[in-house]
């Protein structure tokens, strides 16, 4: 066990949720002070003593995408040089994980690029949720923790008051696995979006709903929502097959430029996200609904802290108690 106390710093990006995590394990968040220059630079300093001590930075990389990204490799590297024993990185939301293969010609892999630095930086461990791809976790020769935003959005789905004609939607083929996970936390059937993506842009057609949602109260799952397009166009097909209310629930709530107009125009009634993403740079929908994972991380960090294993939380459990 480690009997020194645990030092957790925010980054830029995860300010709110860092102070939710800390709440949890009943500590103060660490000092530290990031600077923006006039030229665009980032300058970061640690406040406190940092020698021999076992420190886990929250940061996620996005709004702004890079601007956060680079600041996540300088803080990484300022508790090297301090003298920090390990240095646990917490990525909440993990932007660059579209950026996982090459399917075309002359195109970089993003992911393993980010991860290489990251390790070169000096990270000792990675925590981070619902990985755009599970495959990531190869990228790194570090040790990698995927936890699930699933048991924080089951809670709250359950809590609606829905009958028992529920069904999670998968919005394509390829989070289909992922969806019947959340139909058996919830105990119901699936039906999958038969979507096809012509371009690089952030809009897909959906081509049939498949399974019988007649009647049903719907719930659409998926890892991350941007500009909330396909989302909407799958809402809009399955009031088109016949479901008679529609709700979404999404691990990582980027929504971006325009996706509050798509949100409000919808047949969707509730939107529920995670506070992954916290510094959304437009209005978010008033159908919108953010349910903390603090609770998941603070367990996480905590058990990696005690030497504890964490893969028994990968199993879904239903006692770790959401924040207000």
């Amino acid at each position: 066990m480690n009997d020194n106390p645990m030092m957790v710093f925010a980054g830029r990006g995860s300010l709110k949720l860092t102070a939710r995590i800390c709440a949890y394990l009943g500590i103060r968040p660490g000092r530290n002070e990031t600077l923006q220059f006039s030229d665009g630079n980032t300058f970061v300093r640690i406040l406190e003593n940092v020698r021999g001590q076992a420190v886990y930075l929250v940061q996620s990389t996005i709004f702004p995408t890079n601007d956060h990204f680079m600041e996540l490799l300088f803080w990484i590297d300022a508790f090297k040089r301090a003298g920090a024993d390990a240095v646990t990185v917490i990525i909440p939301y993990f932007s660059y994980g579209k950026g996982d293969k090459k399917d075309e010609p002359r195109v970089s892999i993003r992911a393993r690029v980010c991860a290489d630095a990251i390790e070169v930086a000096g990270a000792d461990r990675v925590v981070t949720m619902d990985l755009h791809a599970p495959q990531i976790q190869g990228f790194f020769r570090k040790p990698v923790d995927n936890l699930y935003a699933l048991p924080a959005l089951c809670h709250r789905i359950q809590a609606l008051p829905l009958d028992e004609d529920l069904i999670v939607v998968s919005p394509d083929v390829g989070f289909a696995k992922q969806a019947r996970r959340y139909a058996s936390f919830l105990g119901c059937t699936i039906a999958i979006a038969d979507k096809e993506r012509r371009a690089h842009d952030e809009n897909a057609a959906i081509l049939q709903i498949i399974g019988d949602v007649r009647g049903r109260s719907a719930i659409i799952v998926d890892d991350f929502v941007a500009s909330a397009g396909t989302l909407t166009n799958v809402a809009q097909a399955l009031v088109e097959a016949g479901a008679k209310t529609v709700y979404a629930a999404v691990s990582h709530g980027v929504l971006a430029q325009g996706a509050a107009e798509k949100l409000d125009h919808s047949p969707i009634v509730r939107l529920f996200i995670t506070d992954t993403v916290e510094n959304h740079p437009v209005r978010l929908s008033d159908k919108v609904e953010v349910i903390s994972v603090a609770p998941l991380f603070g367990e996480a960090i905590k058990r990696i802290h005690h030497r504890e294993s964490i893969s028994e939380m990968l199993r879904f459990r239903s006692d770790l108690d959401v924040l207000d």
